[in-house]
């Protein structure tokens, strides 16, 4: 299996969604970023053995929640939920965060985490 095939298979196992839907807005503009997303962190990263994805998820919104990336936040908080980890989980490593990034970014973090539990009737 290639990279593309490879990181494809997983980044839709993940968030549950195929790639044409995770990335449609950056088809007219960037279509090649998708195409390195798909190759590298999913490919190469996310399919390595060594940690589950369960553990992968949790540490890419602990890493989104202190950039303040909140689109990208949103959609790791779905994934994450979709591996296997809990609600309490997920905003107990964004309070977490609160020490290392701050109170506003865990804030927003938590705020992200609400709509996102709202939609999948989890609040």
């Amino acid at each position: 299996m290639n990279r593309y095939d490879k990181g494809k298979k997983c980044i839709e196992g993940i968030q549950n969604k195929s790639v044409e839907e995770i990335f449609k807005e950056l088809d007219d503009i960037a279509p090649d970023l998708s195409r390195f997303v798909i190759e590298y962190p999913y490919s190469e990263i996310y399919t390595r053995e060594e940690v589950d994805l369960k553990t992968r998820e949790i540490c890419t919104v602990s890493a989104l929640t202190a950039l303040g990336t909140i689109p990208q936040l949103k959609e790791h908080i779905n994934a994450a939920l979709n591996v296997g980890n809990s609600p309490t989980e997920i905003v107990e490593i964004m309070m977490q965060m609160s020490a290392y990034c701050g109170f506003p970014k865990a804030i927003n973090a938590v705020m992200a985490a609400k709509e996102v539990f709202i939609e999948r009737d989890l609040l």
